[in-house]
């Protein structure tokens, strides 16, 4: 049984998507402190290129777990997200397909940002047609950092492998999940190119969004190209391929 781990994002890139398409189980880590690069924010396509949409956090709670952060609702992000996405998208091959369910997202009142990123998560998967397991890592009641959490989020879920990001080549102690008989594999991830509204050339890695809206239900097929030839770096590349 495979597991992936990873933080809540806001409507992540594709290459969040294909690693949970190689897990049994996602694991989201709704208790580790709030990381600010992607979990409030994700780039996506527009006339003049590459837009942000945030979701604007209480700053105090910008150090809290992240079940814990709540949503500025003083500043009309809601507004703000629709006007962007619709404005770049509006005119996108697959766009309403999706429409109903994003104007009936931004009418519904969101204080915390983990349930608005959970519940878009949730939907994402299921338009994409995912069967992996989502848990909730608090459900969990694990405890320590870096690769000894890990671990235990493994060893609590009964996964013999832990599928990790490219990343984790740079932090990942391998000799602890070989010493606990704990299968490691790396992501294998290489963007695929499909015709963008605005981009040219293709610009990689913006929100699934992107991909969604231009793509539609082809989207999946795409994300899971990978799958077909190597989807996994082992440990032993690893020793010999530069990253």
């Amino acid at each position: 049984m495979k597991v992936a781990i990873h933080q809540p994002q806001f409507f992540p890139y594709p290459g969040f998507f294909h690693k949970l398409t190689l897990a049994d189980y996602f694991v989201i880590m709704d208790d580790v402190q709030y990381d600010k690069r992607f979990t409030n924010r994700n780039r996506i396509d527009a006339p003049n290129g590459w837009i942000w949409i945030t979701v604007p956090i209480n700053k105090s709670h910008k150090f809290s777990p992240n079940n814990e952060v709540e949503i500025n609702n003083k500043i009309s992000w809601k507004n703000d997200h629709i006007k962007k996405i619709f404005g770049s998208y509006g005119k996108a091959p697959y766009f309403n397909n999706y429409k109903q369910y994003f104007e009936e997202l931004y009418q519904k009142e969101w204080k915390n940002l983990f349930d608005f990123n959970f519940e878009t998560l949730k939907k994402t998967i299921e338009w994409l047609g995912i069967k992996t397991k989502i848990i909730k890592e608090s459900e969990l009641n694990v405890t320590d950092t870096s690769s000894e959490r890990l671990l235990k989020v493994c060893k609590a879920v009964g996964a013999e492998t832990y599928i990790s990001g490219i990343g984790g080549k740079n932090y990942l102690n391998e000799k602890l999940f070989e010493k606990n008989g704990v299968e490691l594999l790396y992501q294998n991830y290489h963007f695929n190119e499909y015709p963008q509204r605005f981009s040219k050339p293709f610009f990689p890695n913006l929100s699934i969004l992107d991909l969604l809206f231009n793509m539609g239900p082809n989207s999946t097929k795409l994300i899971k190209a990978n799958n077909l030839e190597k989807p996994f770096e082992t440990i032993e590349r690893k020793l010999t391929v530069a990253n």
